[in-house]
């Protein structure tokens, strides 16, 4: 049996496995290893996932979603017509394509995954995450965040025998920084910091806010198709700061061509807020593992983001070096996520490797405390799992009661690093009786277990009665019961998706669609006549024509677009 390793990203997805050779990416059904994590339904209901939809995004925006990576864990909803989703049921049609991709190149069937998550996941998003691979049809024993990922697949290849290194984390949608120290065939988390909803995205949305003030145009003023569009532009605009100094932002709206050009000054400038909130992070993680940027022996940049020369720049004046980029950002975590997946399989090569890893927030409760007057004041937050403690693990701490014969004691479950309950995030509660007593005479014990996983459970026991109450966090946002999983599963299972054999010819009609609406005069004909030759071809299903007719226009749009596949 092959368990996959897949990297789940807020812009793109990979799957990889292990062989002798080293681990291994899997190329998707047209045959990328990239796959956008953008989900589109068409005019018959079937759903389009990836490159396909990415495409559609621009074209038929109201149909399409992509970033819902940032809301796992939440109650935002995402409507496709009469079709309601759930982030992480989005992110389950992504995983079954992955998974899919996965059968299809190995030949075999795959039950279990190991998935990577960002390393500042909450408790509810990974949840949300484990979820996903089980509405998927994945077994999802082991999650792994990407950092410890990324580490892991740089430290069995390059990572000499004792070294402390800092992985700079940065993808589409989220931030993390992990330092990590290899010694004697373990991989030890020393520390783990990071912002949810700070990523490459962030710095593409400066330029279409730059280029909307520029023309004196507010976002409410656009419809989504033409902000999608300019979205993109922007996205290739940034791109240009690779080989330019100076780029053009070029966008058509309500029929006007308008164009911004920007100096890389500009923009950096612009982005200084971003490149400030990247720095905090890195000092919290310093700072938890009480280390210095001296004592830092390597660092590791991963995400595609960190392509970017503007991010590169900033983290070689940020460290006083270079960093490695000896494997490639993009597909990095992946290639460590079926590393860690061959661990879990007990591969030979690697029963001698350790891994630990840390939780990355402070868990604790509310508590009250007495004041100078003899008052009891609540609101109180009492850490009881501080943030970067090795997991898995298990902490208790005992509680009194307060009031003369207090029959009952309620526990709130938190999550944050602020002194007053209020400022932390609620998880979930759990009330328990107590005998009636005088005041401080009844105890209970509460303990709190996390996971290898990150997934938190906590249990109260009433010291005198030796009752016991649990929970697996059940009041998180998004959360499913058994029930409810099982039937979204069975909902999600009648939900048609494209043939694979098909993928190539949706992709060029998808294509095909989103350049006639960017288009103008001449170019619109011929991309018009093209699209309706190839639907002619297409009725035939006469394969080798089709393909030939295919790479035509293929040509066509790319001659059109000024620019190759992407």
């Amino acid at each position: 049996m092959v368990n996959i390793g897949i990297d789940l990203g807020t812009t793109n997805s990979l799957v990889s496995y292990w062989t002798e050779e080293g681990p291994i990416i899997i190329p998707n059904s047209l045959g990328e290893r990239l796959t956008p994590s953008v989900i589109s339904i068409d005019d018959n209901g079937d759903v389009l996932i990836g490159k396909i939809a990415k495409e559609r995004q621009i074209t038929h925006p109201e149909v399409s979603a992509s970033l819902f990576k940032r809301t796992m864990g939440t109650k935002k909803i995402y409507k496709f017509g009469d079709k309601e989703f759930l982030s992480e049921e989005l992110s389950a049609l992504i995983l079954k394509a992955l998974k899919e991709d996965a059968e299809h190149f190995l030949g075999i069937p795959i039950r279990e995954a190991v998935i990577s998550v960002p390393a500042y996941f909450s408790d509810a998003q990974r949840k949300a995450t484990k979820r996903a691979g089980e509405l998927a049809g994945l077994k999802v024993d082991r999650l792994i965040t990407e950092p410890t990922a990324a580490a892991l697949a740089y430290g069995l290849l390059h990572a000499k025998s004792e070294t402390k290194v800092l992985v700079f984390d940065l993808g589409g949608g989220t931030f993390d920084v992990s330092i990590l120290e290899f010694f004697d065939n373990i991989m030890e988390v020393r520390a783990v910091a990071g912002d949810n909803y700070l990523g490459g995205e962030d710095f593409t949305e400066v330029l279409v806010t730059l280029f909307l003030k520029h023309h004196g145009l507010k976002r409410e003023g656009i419809n989504d198709s033409i902000y999608a569009l300019l979205r993109k532009e922007a996205e290739l605009a940034k791109r240009s700061f690779c080989d330019n100094r100076v780029v053009t932002l070029n966008c058509s709206i309500d029929g006007e061509k308008l164009s911004y050009e920007i100096t890389i000054e500009e923009y950096e400038k612009s982005v200084k807020s971003l490149l400030n909130r990247l720095k905090e992070p890195v000092e919290r993680a310093l700072s938890d593992s009480s280390l210095k940027i001296s004592d830092i022996e390597s660092i590791l940049l991963v995400g595609g983001a960190t392509k970017f020369p503007l991010i590169r720049q900033f983290v070689s004046k940020l460290f006083g070096r270079f960093a490695f980029v000896n494997i490639n950002p993009e597909e990095v975590v992946a290639l460590g996520a079926s590393v860690q997946a061959a661990l879990k399989g007990k591969d030979a090569a690697f029963k001698e490797i350790i891994l630990t890893d840390v939780c990355p927030y402070t868990l604790g409760t509310t508590v009250s405390v007495k004041k100078s007057y003899g008052y009891y004041e609540t609101g109180h937050f009492l850490p009881i799992i501080e943030r970067n403690t090795t997991i898995p693990v298990s902490r208790v701490e005992r509680l009194y009661t307060i009031y003369d014969d207090q029959k009952v004691i309620n526990v709130e479950i938190l999550q944050g690093e602020s002194r007053l309950s209020k400022d932390n995030i609620y998880l979930g509660e759990l009330n328990i009786m107590v005998p009636p007593c005088v005041a401080g005479e009844e105890a209970v014990d509460i303990r709190y277990t996390y996971d290898i996983n990150g997934i938190l459970e906590a249990e109260v026991t009433a010291v005198s009665t030796g009752t016991k109450r649990s929970v697996i966090i059940e009041k998180n946002f998004g959360h499913m019961t058994k029930e409810e999983v099982t039937n979204r599963i069975e909902a999600l299972s009648y939900l048609k998706t494209h043939p694979r054999e098909n993928q190539e010819n949706k992709l060029i009609i998808a294509r095909g669609e989103r350049l006639f609406q960017e288009s103008l005069g001449m170019d619109r004909h011929r991309i018009a006549d093209m699209l309706r030759d190839f639907e002619d071809v297409l009725e035939k299903q006469d394969l080798k024509e089709i393909e030939e007719t295919r790479n035509k226009i293929k040509d066509l749009f790319n001659t059109i677009d000024g620019r190759e596949d992407f």
